[in-house]
């Protein structure tokens, strides 16, 4: 946009505090999303008044959703580089705050100071864009758009830190409230549950019935007051007796279970229903929720457990497996299997027995440079307070599961009594609470000393990978 341009409709703005509602003529500059957008953001980091200001931004997020992925991507790169932190206040600020320490003060102004001079102007703007009605739901979804034209655009990412940073703040877990989601919800809830399931994907709503209506099932979702009944996370449980090994039973039609002869909550689908909220963390709360609620329900339960996927366990072991002549043994045996899924080859005791004590390794033993596990879904319930209690094989048959990991599951059981306990102690120490089958699969110079619970064992971090072993 030429600055002109700018200039001219920033007047239209300004002087009549919202657009133009006349028709617009062929070529006009109003007929230009990405121009009107531009124009509509200087006004808005301008001296707007509190009413035009709602107006110029229902205006902007309008302009907005007529933008295709080009205009959107130069909208974005615009934004990240017109209203970037200016190097140069920030230095003055830090000089001032510096010269002030040397006099002797505390330099809590000039901190302030400091601090407004490091916020990129682009938060202010996007803060400012959220006066329009239903604007934060909006800001979710062009974050989502941010974030998958990053993937092939990285100079954006410093946009994406300042949509997560204000995101984190809109979305605080006082804000939040949960529910139950039955079958009566409306249809649109619905969609967004079917949309969001990205564990166990379904195909219709038969199949999202299964999972609602049945006494034995429930379903919990977080909600925010700026998004209306729209869900942000939630979670599905199944009721049912001792701890699931495999993920057909909880999701395939059958019979129903009287919920007063559940012993075991299984917790075994999670979903972030907005992907605009992509590392905004509140996963963790809705679990220990669920399990608070549930366990008052139905005092009778004796454990919380879920049925886990494991993401990058196929691609550890194939990777493992050029270095490891054990390991490539097994991985040829998996292979195998994975070819003739329809036979009773794919369940092979054999093969069983080689690969859980594998996989213990994998979730317990192996670890980043920073001491954390490998596998993304053991450090979201490790670091939650959950220990890794129990690996199962063959546990879900999707083509997807068996990408990800041979169709291997593992069960996390969370113990309220533990909870918090083990999550400090993944925090601060990176260690890992390991309990029941999982903990036995490992071999016994790999196993931990019982830590003195009687249910679970605390295994310390290891830095980096474990040794090659066959």
């Amino acid at each position: 946009m030429e600055p002109q341009d700018g200039r001219l409709l920033t007047g239209q703005f300004r002087n009549s505090g919202s657009p133009p509602d006349s028709t617009p003529a062929a070529g006009d500059l109003r007929h230009r999303p990405l121009d009107r957008l531009s124009a509509a953001c200087e006004v808005l980091m301008g001296h707007a008044g509190e009413a035009s200001m709602r107006t110029v931004a229902a205006a902007a997020l309008a302009a907005y959703g007529e933008l295709d992925d080009h205009g959107k991507r130069a909208f974005f790169t615009r934004v990240t580089s017109a209203y970037d932190a200016s190097p140069d206040r920030i230095r003055t600020a830090f000089r001032r705050w510096e010269a002030a320490r040397s006099r002797g003060s505390r330099g809590a102004e000039e901190l302030v100071q400091l601090f407004d001079e490091v916020e990129p102007p682009r938060q202010l703007l996007l803060r400012r864009m959220n006066h329009a009605p239903g604007a934060t739901l909006a800001l979710v979804g062009m974050r989502a758009d941010l974030r998958r034209l990053m993937r092939s655009d990285p100079r954006l990412r410093p946009l994406d830190h300042d949509f997560h940073h204000l995101l984190t703040s809109w979305f605080n877990r006082g804000f939040l409230r949960m529910s139950e989601v039955g079958w009566e919800a409306p249809e649109e809830l619905h969609q967004y549950l079917l949309r969001g399931e990205k564990v166990h994907p379904m195909a219709s709503r038969a199949e999202l019935r299964r999972r609602l209506q049945p006494e034995d099932r429930r379903v919990y979702a977080f909600f925010h007051p700026a998004t209306g009944d729209v869900p942000l996370i939630f979670v599905e449980v199944a009721l049912v007796r001792g701890m699931p090994d495999s993920i057909a039973p909880l999701l395939e039609p059958g019979p129903v279970l009287d919920p007063a002869q559940a012993d075991t909550a299984a917790l075994y689908s999670i979903n972030n229903a907005l992907d605009g909220l992509a590392g905004v963390s509140f996963g963790s709360f809705l679990i220990k929720q669920v399990i608070e609620d549930v366990g008052e329900q139905l005092p009778q339960l004796r454990q919380f457990a879920t049925l886990s996927p494991v993401p990058g366990f196929r691609r550890w072991l194939t990777e493992r497996a050029r270095r490891e002549g054990g390991l490539r043994t097994l991985l040829a045996e998996l292979e195998a299997a994975e070819r003739q899924r329809d036979t009773a080859a794919a369940g092979s005791a054999r093969t069983r027995s080689r690969l859980l004590p594998v996989l213990a390794r994998y979730i317990a033993v192996e670890r980043h440079e920073d001491g954390r596990p490998l596998d993304p879904v053991a450090r979201f319930h490790l670091g939650n307070g959950a220990a890794a209690w129990q690996a199962n094989w063959p546990a879900n048959e999707a083509p997807e599961a068996w990408q990800q990991s041979f169709g291997a599951m593992v069960n996390y059981r969370y113990e309220p009594e533990h909870v918090e306990r083990r999550h400090e102690e993944f925090v601060r120490h990176r260690t890992v609470a390991l309990g029941g089958p999982l903990r036995a699969a490992l071999p016994h110079h790999d196993r931990p000393p019982a830590a003195g619970t009687g249910t679970t064992d605390d295994r310390p971090a290891k830095r980096g990978s474990a040794h090659p072993r066959g």
